[in-house]
């Protein structure tokens, strides 16, 4: 018996409900939000939207006493229109980070023993926040992460070279921000590295490419939501399954003092954070991130 709580049901909650509901990843899902309101109209419409399907996940009303026993609480509480105007996540930081504030302290007095995974932005930030607050060990709090640039970076490889999007190995790293970026030394197809085979402006443009495919989302509709729900949902049905999946996700790293994105191990939990060995460009780049994390951190 699975069971999997959403914390924040907007946009990209909700997506992330029906995503997981859709594709029978879970048997139990616990509903919160701050709107009553948002919690009854969601409730209601994910119980319509499973007529038909040949599974059935209970949806549970909001209730704190649920949590001792979930297995998978999904952190998504946030207002994205503070950033409507600049696209800055750290302009979400001063709401954001009340609401983990918020968060953290009952979700540890609920008795939560199971894996956090943070979507709420600055994720880096906001990941580190939630662990703090909540007491669990690293391996049990950890972010989504770069896993959306980094399929944000094969769609945009995908498209140039036609092929599949899944034949790329590699990904983005660093913050989940506007200092991500990708090691191509990293990155391959096949055999292939590709910092071997790409000149260095057409791996400029691809890195441009990516970021610029959720700016244009973002400021196309105000918000994300099916890229991030499905990231998500494969994360979950990676830790339900313990399948031992290397993702890009919002870490702990040891090293730095902070979470930031990087491969990981992820089973019932992260596992193993894998070291990384970058040349000199990527370990200046790696260096802006880390800076850039620690000076939101520093913020609160």
């Amino acid at each position: 018996m699975s069971k999997v709580a959403i914390i924040g049901l907007s946009h990209v909650g909700s997506t992330t409900a029906y995503t997981l509901v859709s594709r029978d990843l879970i048997d139990q899902l616990v509903l919160f939000d701050k709107h009553e309101k948002i919690v009854t109209a969601q409730y209601k419409d994910l119980y319509d939207g499973q007529v038909g399907l040949n599974s059935h996940v209970e949806i549970i009303k909001p209730d704190l006493k649920e949590l001792k026993d979930t297995d998978i609480i999904i952190f998504s509480a946030g207002k994205i229109s503070v950033q409507q105007d600049s696209g800055n996540r750290f302009d979400e930081l001063n709401y954001t980070k009340k609401v983990a504030q918020e968060w953290g302290p009952k979700i540890q007095q609920a008795g939560f023993h199971g894996i956090l995974i943070n979507i709420t932005n600055p994720c880096d930030v906001i990941t580190r926040m939630l662990q703090e607050e909540t007491g669990l060990p690293h391996d049990q709090v950890f972010g989504t992460g770069t896993s959306l640039d980094t399929a944000r970076m094969k769609q945009a490889v995908s498209a140039e070279l036609g092929i599949h999007p899944n034949n790329i190995n590699g990904s983005v790293v660093g913050e989940h921000g506007m200092t991500q970026f990708v090691p191509w030394t990293k990155v391959s197809v096949g055999d292939s590295v590709l910092s071997d085979t790409l000149t260095q402006a057409q791996q400029d443009e691809f890195e441009n490419q990516a970021k610029q495919n959720g700016i244009d989302i973002f400021f196309g509709k105000g918000f994300t939501c099916y890229g991030i729900a499905n990231q998500t949902a494969l994360i979950v049905q990676t830790v339900l399954s313990n399948s031992k999946k290397i993702m890009p996700v919002s870490v702990y790293n040891e090293n730095e003092g902070i979470y930031i994105g990087q491969p990981a191990l992820v089973g019932s939990g992260i596992e193993k954070v894998y070291p990384l060995d970058f040349n000199d460009n990527e370990q200046a780049k790696w260096e802006k991130s880390v800076a850039s994390i620690k000076e939101m951190y520093a913020a609160i």
